[in-house]
């Protein structure tokens, strides 16, 4: 065909697509269908604490402990707790490729882990078990007013969620409600598209406690052949279960030893055995525990430390192969709470409307004066009264008479009416001896101080705020601040700076102190600060349960318990600088004191004896600020300390200690009785000993030894005491000797 006839060929017509079909109001509905809890969770678990691998294996077994530690209280039976993390197979090494980057790869990929954690707890009856650990948003905290632990329901059932979605087996737990009778064995998984759980194995058995848990290593072969652990007669009842998931095991900050760590802290009458995996790792990267090394922290400072300076044998933790051990503290359960009825300053419209509907379908001739006494705690007889005529009603008037708009007046009466603030028994804070003792223990400082506030309320719940710090000794000096959160006796380990806790932390003028701070930052020193929210109901950010959320009163509280730690703090660094510029004064005196001396003696004759001891008795008088003792207030006591606040004697040589007195206001540089607070003897006699200036809470024997106290909390709370003299009691350091020749002034003159 020519060229011509193919260009006079007419273009085909473009073909026109096709109407896309419209979504009618039927066939949405069709696709609109109820979403479980549980799937919606499995989908976003990361809103759970499971966002990676190794968070993922710290929140298993904190979810598990904070249960286990809950009905232990609850049960009144002293808790004992062993956490076991069984590592099931290894990560595999790729068969081609580079071989460093396939054990890199091999060491990031997550490993296959057996979690099991065991209580003596009072155990959980059998038609219980599915639910509390197949349903989320299940349990017995969320609708009661008192402290505990867990709150929500979701925690352990998660975990178990999250160990089947990752490696596909079910949870198994073993249970004994009853010591008379077999212990109960299931297996179960939770089927997330109706949030119900599904049992595979369901009989009886005599294993409980688990006999495996006792050969996982050569230290609980030990303690097991001591009956130290899983003894029969101490797991007569309680609750055991293991959860099979990929994790990552690595030791540092925000592990599942540091946590376990700081819960002994924080309950110190709970005893935790922890066997870690048989190769747990440990990055060299990673941030070492807070807490000093066991085997370091367990061993005598010196062969001539005397039994008193020695810690007691409950508050040593104690590392076996294979096995770590934190032993009670204690020997009592914390206060018991009592549950509270909602104050009426915390409640809103609709949760009133909702009230007064379930007391009428409860009830339906109940009367509003009863309504108010029953339901709402602090509401007096003469208070409902009181209300009921507020908004135009008798004490008689029937709850189902009380429409709408009675009760938007009642709710307006109930915000403004004078009511008393809701009661505490509901709460059962940690106290200032054991946050002292749990800091001691943990820390090496010089300077501990503790606060607690008064109860305070947010949305009518109450709540408690409690504070300590440690200062110098072996803390890093030139990094911030180590801030450690806790709530309702359960660590915070991650999303610090989300967290009211540390918010309050950074708004604390900690300059007013004598300390650094950097503009919207911690303080920079040596300095640990710990912080614990009790409260009915704690006001986390997320489900997670890893920060709290910022309410101006829950901050303004912490804020005040810093504030008055921080004045503690800045008090004794303000005037151990004054004590030391006092001795270096001393020090300018007694330099020349000597030489003065004897010249004195060649000019007029007088004994370079007495013209010394003239002299010295001048320097002393002069700067008597640099052997004074000073309380937590900073005025000169002669008396015990107050027990809120703690001060140690270094343990290290004079050589460390001399270069850290130069980078701390006011530290003395070794601790030990200066040359110049000892009169000068004749020759041939002996010296006139140092004055022995004790610390809080002990008590003088004969030959200036301190004796511990009896008390076990007291005893947990006071530091090592090896007859050295305290530091505080010398401005100047004691290598700073006169610098004259006043050793041998005497020798010279014969005398």
């Amino acid at each position: 065909m020519s060229e011509a006839a193919t260009m006079e060929r007419p273009a085909r017509p473009k073909r026109q697509p096709k109407p896309r079909a419209r979504a009618t109001a039927e066939s949405l509905s069709r696709q609109q269908r109820d979403i479980s809890v549980s799937e919606f969770f499995a989908k976003n678990r990361h809103l759970l604490g499971f966002d990676n691998p190794r968070k993922a294996l710290l929140t298993t077994v904190k979810e598990a402990v904070d249960n286990a530690l809950d009905a232990c209280e609850e049960a009144g039976t002293l808790p004992n707790i062993v956490v076991a993390i069984e590592e099931l197979h290894a990560p595999a090494l790729r068969a081609n490729g580079d071989a460093q980057a396939s054990k890199r790869s091999a060491a990031a990929a997550p490993s296959r882990y057996r979690v099991t954690i065991a209580d003596n707890g009072p155990g959980i009856v059998r038609k219980q078990v599915e639910h509390i650990f197949g349903r989320l948003l299940y349990g017995s905290k969320f609708h009661r007013l008192k402290m505990s632990r867990g709150q929500q329901g979701i925690g352990i059932s998660a975990a178990g969620m999250y160990g089947l979605l990752t490696t596909g087996r079910p949870m198994v737990i073993h249970t004994r409600p009853d010591a008379r009778k077999r212990a109960h064995h299931i297996e179960l998984a939770m089927n997330t598209k109706t949030n119900r759980a599904e049992v595979t194995v369901d009989r009886e058995t005599d294993d409980f406690p688990i006999a495996r848990l006792r050969d996982l290593s050569p230290g609980t072969r030990e303690l097991a052949g001591r009956d130290e652990l899983l003894a029969p007669e101490v797991f007569s009842t309680g609750t055991s279960v293991s959860i099979e998931l990929e994790g990552k095991y690595q030791r540092g900050r925000g592990s599942v030893d540091e946590f376990l760590e700081l819960t002994a802290i924080a309950n110190p009458h709970a005893r935790i055995t922890f066997v870690p995996p048989a190769k747990g790792a440990s990055a060299p990267d990673e941030e070492e525990p807070l807490l000093n090394d066991t085997k370091e922290a367990s061993a005598p400072e010196s062969d001539t430390q005397t039994a008193e300076s020695e810690p007691p044998a409950s508050i040593t933790t104690l590392e076996l192969p294979g096995v770590t051990v934190f032993p009670c503290g204690i020997d009592e359960l914390p206060p018991e709470t009592k549950e509270i009825q909602p104050h009426p300053r915390g409640i809103e419209l609709g949760m009133l409307l909702q009230m007064l509907k379930d007391a009428r379908q409860a009830r339906e001739n109940t009367s509003l004066y009863a309504f108010l006494q029953e339901q709402f705690s602090r509401v007096s007889a003469a208070s409902a009264a009181a209300l009921c005529k507020a908004i135009g009603v008798t004490s008689r008037s029937r709850v189902a008479d009380i429409d709408h708009a009675a009760a938007e007046r009642l709710f307006h009466e109930l915000q403004t009416f004078k009511l008393p603030p809701p009661p505490t028994n509901c709460l059962a804070p940690i106290g200032v001896r054991q946050l002292l003792a749990g800091l001691l223990k943990g820390v090496k400082a010089e300077f501990y101080a503790a606060s607690s506030r008064d109860p305070a309320v947010y949305r009518g719940r109450p709540f408690q705020i409690e504070a300590a710090i440690a200062y110098g000794g072996d803390l890093p000096r030139d990094e911030p601040a180590r801030v450690i959160r806790f709530a309702n006796r359960v660590p915070l380990q991650y999303q610090q700076s989300a967290c009211s806790s540390f918010k309050a932390v950074v708004d604390t003028k900690w300059r007013n102190y004598d300390l650094q701070q950097p503009k919207g930052s911690a303080p920079i020193g040596p300095l640990v600060i710990m912080i614990h929210v009790a409260s009915v109901w704690v006001p986390f950010t997320s489900e997670s349960k890893e920060a709290i959320a910022d309410y101006d009163e829950i901050r303004k509280e912490m804020k005040l318990a810093l504030q008055e730690c921080g004045r503690k703090l800045g008090t004794y660094l303000r005037k151990r600088a004054k004590m030391k510029r006092e001795g270096e004064r001393r020090d300018v005196f007694e330099r020349y004191i000597g030489e003065i001396s004897r010249s004195c003696e060649a000019l007029t004759g007088a004994a370079a004896k007495e013209v010394y001891e003239a002299l010295q008795r001048q320097a002393k008088r002069r700067t008597a600020m640099a052997d004074q003792v000073l309380d937590d207030e900073g005025k000169v006591v002669k008396e015990e300390f107050d027990e809120s606040v703690l001060i140690v004697e270094p343990t290290s040589s004079a050589q460390p200690e001399a270069a850290a007195a130069e980078s701390v206001p006011g530290r003395s540089r070794a601790g030990g009785t200066a040359e110049s607070d000892r009169a000068p003897a004749a020759k041939g006699q002996p010296a006139a000993p140092a004055p022995n200036r004790m610390k809080k809470g002990s008590t003088e024997k004969p030959g200036g030894k301190a004796e511990r106290p009896r008390d076990a909390q007291a005893s947990s709370a006071t530091p090592k005491r090896a007859g050295k003299p305290n530091p505080r009691t010398h401005g100047r350091s004691s290598d700073s000797k006169p610098r004259g020749d006043s050793e041998g002034l005497f020798e010279d003159s014969g005398r």
